[in-house]
């Protein structure tokens, strides 16, 4: 055999026995995990220099947000009830956050886009991220796990729904209990189904991908729990100790079934524990974050199970800002309501008056500083982060991180 023949077939064998699996991560949960952080916040990222770093990874060299070379994701969402879901796919970059139509850039970022900017950084090999996400869903019905049985009505439930005609109560129990059994599971079996789709031929997604080479489902995000949190039917007992304990059951039921379903008995998985609203929550929030942490504190996902709190990252400046605005809805709402006569002693305020009074009124309340600031680095309510692009950076790298210490970690499956 010729020297230099010899020399590319050791060449060449060498680079296919260091040729390594697609690494393969899920996210997956409701509106904060479609991500409603806007494009046009990224700049605030820069104010900070404990993140202008970040920033400077997420922008390409013509200053618009970076494209990965090793990233791709397949997007499924769709609208609220599920019944027109679509895909977005192709390289990471912005944009894959909510969408208003799933196969369209919507302008917006969730925690995937630094996610994927890690991991592009921390493998050599390619990455794919698997993405499931709808707006307004519950562990306790529309992810319910297979492990966590039938929804079924708490004492609670079956004394108010069954008692006399009021506030929350269903109007026909038949139809909604119907309905109930129809949603419960159904958006859990969504997310199965599609990771499965496609994990069966990942070359639709990612081009190039070769069969030899294979994949490895690396890792689960969970982001979820604000529609659980302020269901006080499911979760009574307002304001008590382990008022959202069932959550935690859930929660443990839904990382055994996925590892289970994909077969993947050791998967890491991080639990993005829900921070709106800051480090300064009352006492409900606080209890329900704790919920969501407990199971990476059980002993049989010792190592592979990890809370990551987002709290942290909560813009506590643009916070103060927002109830500003809330003050500012409110008095929208008293001027507009049978206290009309607010500002005027007859007790009648036409609309341009009305209008008046708020704008200045805002303006006492939020000066041209505050509004500047709003602008740059807020783009949504609260329940959303604020729609701040910074927040939802900093939760990607830091869910990242997590499952990467995982995976390094002597026990990693």
């Amino acid at each position: 055999m010729k020297p230099l023949l010899l020399l590319v077939m050791l060449v060449v064998g060498a680079a296919l026995a260091e040729a390594k699996p697609l690494k393969v991560f899920i996210l997956a949960g409701q509106s904060n995990m479609e991500g409603h952080a806007r494009v046009e916040t990224f700049d605030y990222i820069g104010d900070d220099p404990a993140t202008a770093p970040l920033l400077k990874r997420m922008s390409g060299p013509d200053g618009k947000p970076r494209v990965c070379e090793g990233v791709w994701i397949s997007y499924l969402t769709g609208p609220y009830d599920g019944s027109a879901n679509g895909e977005g796919l192709g390289r990471l970059t912005a944009g894959y956050g909510a969408r208003d139509t799933p196969a369209e850039d919507g302008g917006r970022i969730g925690p995937e886009f630094t996610f994927g900017l890690t991991m592009d950084a921390a493998f050599q090999e390619p990455v794919l991220l698997i993405k499931v996400a709808w707006g307004g869903k519950s562990l306790h019905t529309d992810f319910r796990p297979p492990s966590a049985g039938p929804y079924e009505l708490n004492e609670y439930q079956r004394k108010l729904y069954y008692g006399p005609p009021g506030h929350g109560v269903p109007k026909d129990m038949d139809q909604w209990l119907a309905e109930k059994k129809r949603d419960t599971g159904r958006f859990y079996r969504m997310m199965i189904d599609h990771v499965r789709q496609v994990l069966a031929s990942p070359a639709r997604v990612v081009p190039g991908y070769d069969p030899a080479q294979g994949f490895q489902v690396a890792g689960f995000v969970w982001l979820q729990g604000f529609n659980d949190m302020v269901d006080g039917h499911v979760y009574p007992a307002e304001g008590k100790p382990g008022r959202f304990d069932r959550y935690s059951e859930w929660l443990a039921c839904l990382i055994r079934d996925v590892r289970s379903d994909l077969g993947v008995p050791k998967l890491p998985f991080v639990i993005g524990v829900m921070g709106v609203g800051g480090l300064k929550a009352d006492r409900d929030i606080v209890e329900f974050r704790k919920a969501m942490a407990a199971p990476a504190a059980l002993k049989e996902f010792a190592g592979n199970v990890v809370a990551v709190e987002t709290a942290p990252f909560w813009s506590e400046e643009l916070g103060a800002i927002d109830r500003k605005r809330e003050q500012v809805g409110q008095m929208g709402w008293y001027l507009d309501s049978k206290h009309k006569d607010h500002a005027n002693a007859e007790g009648r305020m036409t609309d341009e008056e009305k209008q008046a009074f708020l704008k200045k009124y805002e303006a006492d309340l939020i000066s041209p500083a505050e509004l500047a600031l709003w602008r740059r680095g807020a783009s949504n309510a609260g329940y959303h982060y604020l729609g701040c692009a910074k927040t939802f950076a900093l939760m990607g790298q830091t869910f990242a991180e997590a499952n990467l210490r995982m995976l390094r970690s002597p026990i990693a499956p």
